[in-house]
């Protein structure tokens, strides 16, 4: 589709008004997990503060959307996928130093105290600095007395439909010793009115203590967005789809929630067991019963921090992957079904949500579309409007040729990029996972058909490049007829070995020539290597280019030793190093590097904004 009629199919759609304020343009952005960064002035993670600095170096390597995980409170496990709150703001966001009206003068000696516990430059965070810097803020509100200034009421009576429910709800969380709402006693539990009247009367200062710590963050947030509008940089954000069974959210409006059970994903060629998150699957009866007012007030506030939105796991709204909650935990997501079940509605059941979403925000919307899509999904998303996403290793022509596709075949209504928050990145990628097949998956499908996997591993993939799970094919497997006769199978019988086969099958040499490196493909990733995946990128019709911090900071070989430690998260597992990833140099060594030269050289060639 040309620009221009993009723009013309754009501005007509139920989305005109939101492109007109951003222009329609072809920009260029980076996503940056705020815990993964630090100035000197941090306390042992990124901070409100330091956003502006990050917004600083989008602006000055001329790219104009930076993209961010979700804000929300993650409790002390930290997945930000996994919120108390599908709107109160992460405490440990919050600048010390930049807490306004101290009575009795900024506490610097504790909070240097603070910095020297938490130290930045470590490869990953310690999530204790939240319990430390939490402590602190008590000792301040404690010595500062509660505010009376006109800002903090307007706060608590702009956002009563949530606040209130969610002080509460973290009072009695800490009254409880941090144990989950369906553990709390009964009358608590299930919200006997006169006995939560009570224990308001007797925590009244605790549940004050809350709203004050959302008040602050609230401030530091809106301050950072007008300074990113001030070097004219949208900012993005990511709404989570869900919210964790044990959150202010649940416990305050169970009938939104299915909770017999659990959301997730079906098995597919990267998660051979699928996948089982956790979190309940919502009742969309009961919530359009409501009038969708949960819906419409979760983006109201959204609208205060972001310019733009990410809305996550939007296949979720047309039909999620539900498992019952009983199920055994190591099946993960294989005993799961499609809710809604009946297909035929799959369309308009997505459409209805998605217009209700599109018509109570100002904010353009953007939509994680990856994974197992119906057909409805993409379609429903083109006639509203909304980008889906473009992900480089799976944007190829997977039905004929089975290649990468060039830059200009890339959907226009697209973001594109090279690799997830929830992807090895790309060098990773490159060098752990291209042209392979996942080994448990493998394993599974031998199984279920009688393939003795022994047998048949060692004639069909090459052990010096198979590691971390992962299968690469020897190139002696020249074709499906051959993979046939290893199996012992015929074509009816295999046929999902045979799609798994043609969509990664000497992967890795295709993209080499994709990316028109001369000379011999290199098994290593390099500079150069990264740089040509991102002009694909970059040089696409998509009308977005967003890239993480990770690949972008790979131009200059900026982390070191193996790749596949730089990861984000590793979905399905659970782990300290999931969503802990540190830079690993401050902001103010990022604003100087040398690498920025590359990096507004590319997007600049690129004619993005």
């Amino acid at each position: 589709m040309p620009e221009t009629e993009l723009k013309k199919h754009l501005f007509s759609s139920a989305s005109g008004g939101k492109w007109r304020r951003a222009t329609a343009s072809k920009r260029a952005g980076v996503l940056v997990p705020l815990f993964s960064v630090c100035s000197k002035n941090s306390q042992g993670i990124g901070d409100l503060a330091d956003l502006k600095l990050v917004i600083e170096w989008v602006a000055a390597t001329q790219q104009s959307i930076l993209q961010l995980l979700p804000m929300n409170e993650a409790g002390f496990v930290f997945c930000p996928y996994d919120s108390l709150s599908s709107f109160a703001l992460e405490p440990a966001y919050l600048s010390l130093k930049e807490i306004p009206y101290f009575k009795k003068g900024i506490p610097f000696a504790e909070i240097e105290n603070l910095k020297k516990l938490f130290p930045c430059g470590k490869p990953h965070v310690d999530y204790a600095v939240k319990k430390a810097k939490l402590r602190l803020l008590w000792e301040i509100y404690a010595r500062e007395g509660e505010y009376s200034y006109g800002n903090l009421k307007r706060f608590k009576r702009d956002n009563a439909y949530w606040l209130a429910d969610f002080t509460l709800y973290k009072a009695l969380k800490d009254y409880h010793s941090s144990k989950a709402w369906w553990e709390w006693e009964d009358k608590y539990k299930n919200r006997d009115r006169v006995s939560l009247e009570q224990f308001q009367k007797e925590h009244e200062r605790e549940i004050s203590f809350h709203a004050w710590v959302q008040w602050l963050l609230y401030e530091q947030f809106k301050a950072a967005k007008k300074f990113a509008g001030s070097k004219n940089v949208l900012l993005k954000g990511d709404l989570p789809l869900l919210v964790s069974r044990d959150s202010a959210d649940v416990w305050a409006h169970p009938e939104f929630f299915k909770l017999d059970f659990t959301a997730g994903a079906p098995p597919d060629m990267y998660c051979a067991k699928g996948q089982r998150w956790g979190m309940p699957t919502y009742n969309w009866d009961k919530i359009s019963g409501d009038g969708y007012r949960y819906l419409e007030e979760k983006l109201k506030y959204a609208e205060e921090f972001y310019d733009i939105l990410r809305i996550d796991h939007v296949v979720g709204l047309f039909r999620i992957w539900s498992i019952p909650y009983n199920e055994p935990a190591e099946n993960k997501g294989l005993k799961g079904a499609f809710d809604p079940a009946d297909q035929s509605g799959w369309q308009e059941h997505g459409r209805r949500l998605l217009s209700v979403i599109t018509k109570n925000t100002k904010m353009l919307l953007c939509a994680e579309d990856l994974g197992t899509i119906p057909p409805s999904c993409p379609k429903v998303l083109r006639e509203l409007g909304i980008p889906g996403n473009n992900v480089q290793r799976w944007t190829k022509d997977w039905n004929k040729t089975h290649d990468f596709l060039e830059p200009e075949q890339y959907r226009a209504l697209s973001v594109a990029m090279l690799s997830t928050h929830d992807t090895a990145n790309w060098p990773a990628w490159w060098e752990s996972e291209a042209g392979t097949v996942d080994e448990a998956l493998f394993m599974r499908k031998c199984a279920d058909r009688g393939i003795d996997f022994m047998e048949v591993e060692e004639k069909l993939f090459n052990p010096e490049f198979s590691f971390r799970g992962r299968l690469r094919w020897k190139d002696s497997v020249d074709s499906a007829h051959t993979l046939l006769k290893i199996l012992g199978k015929k074509k009816e019988e295999a046929k999902d070995f045979i799609e798994m086969y043609q969509n990664t099958f000497q992967e890795k040499e295709k993209l080499w020539r994709h990316l028109k490196i001369k000379g011999p493909m290199r098994e290593k990733s390099d500079p150069e290597i990264v740089r040509a995946a991102l002009r694909i990128s970059l040089e696409s019709k998509a009308i977005f280019c967003i890239n993480t911090i990770v690949d972008w900071l790979y131009l200059a070989d900026a982390w070191e030793g193996d790749p596949y430690r730089y990861r984000i998260n590793m979905p399905g597992s659970i782990s300290r190093h999931n969503w802990s990833l540190a830079m690993p140099f401050p902001l103010e060594e990022l604003l100087r590097h040398k690498v920025n030269r590359q990096i507004k050289k590319l997007v600049s060639a690129s004619k993005r904004i």
